[in-house]
């Protein structure tokens, strides 16, 4: 798909900080004039948000999770993204395609080929510009997310649950090296912004 606008998603384990330099990221695009999309997944939209509460909070199989957050993903894109986008728009995304990859694939063990088959039918080829990867070990971000808030269904799985979400972001990180920037998460705030800045001005935008 071809569009305007610039697509770029924040990824990484729960604890990782990504969420945290989102705004940060925003204001600086702003201030050189580009018009800012700030969006989520799941969610997006009313529908996406409604399946983000089910994929948070309601047990299920790995199956049925992956076809909730690719149906949520599916909504979001036809009604956020591509509009956004096809006007120009800078959209910044927490998590993505990536997200099932490493959580489901890597973290619940589930099939690959499926998800790149809901891949496929779903983005009908969007991928994102830019892909920043906040990469901590697990039992880092575990600190951080137990002094940070109560866990939901996918926080309050163990330690190894994450390292395996972290490998399954590595997994994608390897086959797409041009889209991907590593940020090593684990360094003091102003470390780790220096690091996204520098993604940014990387690109010949």
């Amino acid at each position: 798909m071809s569009s305007s606008g610039r697509f770029i998603t924040f990824e990484g384990i729960d604890g990782a900080g990504k969420s945290s330099h989102i705004e940060p990221l925003a204001g600086w695009l702003r201030q050189r004039g580009h018009e800012l999309v700030l969006t989520r997944e799941p969610g997006g939209t009313e529908l996406a948000e409604s399946l983000r509460e089910l994929v948070l909070h309601q047990p299920m199989d790995a199956l049925t999770e992956a076809l909730l957050v690719f149906a949520a993903r599916r909504d979001h894109l036809v009604r956020q993204i591509e509009p956004a986008l096809a006007r120009g728009a800078v959209v910044l995304c927490d998590r993505y395609t990536d997200a099932s990859f490493a959580y489901q694939g890597g973290g619940r063990g589930f099939d690959l080929a499926v998800l790149s088959t809901l891949e496929a039918w779903v983005q009908q080829g969007r991928q994102p510009d830019l892909t920043l990867w906040f990469d901590l070990p697990a039992a880092t971000a575990a600190a951080r997310r137990g002094a940070a808030r109560a866990p939901d269904r996918f926080e309050a799985q163990d330690e190894a649950f994450f390292e395996r979400v972290r490998a399954g972001y590595a997994r994608r990180a390897a086959h797409d090296p041009q889209r991907f920037v590593r940020i090593d998460a684990g360094g003091e705030r102003a470390a780790v912004w220096a690091q996204v800045l520098a993604a940014l001005q990387s690109r010949a935008w």
